[in-house]
């Protein structure tokens, strides 16, 4: 999940880092009353999750009341790469002495944060020759690196205590948050020696984001999640192809990461919840019948409160109506377990003993 730019900037603002004043809106009657709130000069800003907005005319400077009227319609009417405006950013105009670059991203096949930074800011960092790259393992950046990073990109006093600082909350960010990649370009040298963060980026690992329900209202629900959690249980959307299915965020959390630990792809995070019924998981297959890259169930079911039996019933309701013709790989543990295994023989349920064997054997059957 890509943020906007207001969106990463609410973040970055909650971990401290210097930021500009600046109010977003999705009508120009609210950014009538921001421009008021805020004072001229400042920078109209569209809120699209692609770049190439300056290029495009998609941030625009504003002195006055007439010039707002004129430029503020004129940004929210852009299309850039195919993308509408989400909304706009009202930011006050910043002195700026330098620009620098600062970002970290998750490095999967080495399994640590890498630090890239620049004493060249304000373009993409792939067209930049003089990167500093660092890479820092999966906890906190420690002050002896940040401030390693600041003597390599040049900077001193002021500056560099700011830079350091930066850095250090930058990184508290991603990592607590589990974040992909976290940029701040430009990140500004400010008349003062001070430094500012005039732009953000913050990426989520889609994997994650169910251990942080406090990033949920930046997440744009498909028809399909919105549906789930009409019908009481919970549904992500990934781009895998093996959707996972389980009861208990936890559980299928952890499923989920196995299974990506594996070598499989999971096509969606689906949680049948504590009160889950023969309809609701009728319900909740009908919705991954609808997700057309699916092609194998991934089932890890602890039965507690949820018969293990409920949800028997409704995968050979499901096949019964030819709603699903996936094959379905699954591990069934706890309450009438024994049942609902006795139910499904003979059906296209493979059981397993163990989740290790289930994910293997639905890992080896899509790839095939």
């Amino acid at each position: 999940m890509r943020l906007l730019e207001f969106q990463a900037k609410e973040l970055f603002r909650e971990y401290g880092i210097n930021l500009l004043d600046s109010k977003s809106s999705t009508n120009i009657e609210d950014g009538r009353k921001h421009a008021k709130e805020l004072g001229y000069p400042f920078v109209i800003k569209i809120q699209v999750p692609v770049g190439g907005r300056g290029k495009a005319g998609g941030i625009q400077k504003c002195q006055n009341d007439d010039e707002f009227e004129i430029k503020y319609p004129q940004v929210m009417d852009l299309t850039i790469k195919g993308e509408k405006a989400r909304a706009i950013l009202l930011e006050k105009m910043a002195d700026i002495k330098k620009e620098l670059y600062l970002s970290l991203f998750l490095n999967r096949s080495k399994r640590c944060y890498t630090i890239i930074a620049s004493a060249e800011g304000g373009v993409e960092i792939e067209s930049v020759k003089n990167q500093i790259i660092k890479e820092v393992g999966l906890g906190d950046v420690s002050d002896e690196v940040a401030q390693q990073v600041a003597k390599e990109m040049g900077l001193e006093g002021k500056t560099a205590d700011g830079f350091v600082d930066t850095l250090k909350k930058l990184s508290k960010l991603t990592i607590e948050k589990e974040a992909e990649l976290a940029e701040i370009n430009p990140l500004a040298i400010m008349q003062d020696d001070s430094i500012m963060a005039l732009d953000g980026k913050f990426v989520t690992d889609d994997n994650s984001n169910f251990r942080h329900p406090e990033l949920e209202k930046y997440q744009e629900k498909t028809e399909i999640e919105e549906r789930a959690e009409k019908s009481g249980f919970s549904l992500v959307e990934l781009d895998g192809d093996i959707a996972v299915v389980g009861n208990g965020a936890g559980l299928v959390m952890s499923t989920l990461d196995m299974l990506s630990d594996n070598g499989g792809k999971p096509a969606c995070f689906l949680d049948v919840g504590g009160g889950a019924t023969t309809e609701s998981v009728y319900e909740a297959l009908t919705l991954i019948s609808k997700i057309d890259r699916v092609k194998g169930i991934l089932v890890n079911l602890y039965g507690g409160i949820v018969k293990t039996t409920v949800v028997a019933e409704a995968f050979l309701k499901a096949y019964d109506d030819n709603l699903i013709d996936l094959p379905v790989f699954s591990r069934l543990k706890g309450t009438e377990s024994d049942k609902a295994k006795e139910m499904l023989q003979g059906s296209r349920t493979k059981i397993f003993d163990s989740v290790e064997e289930a994910i293997n054997a639905a890992v080896m059957e899509v790839k095939n």
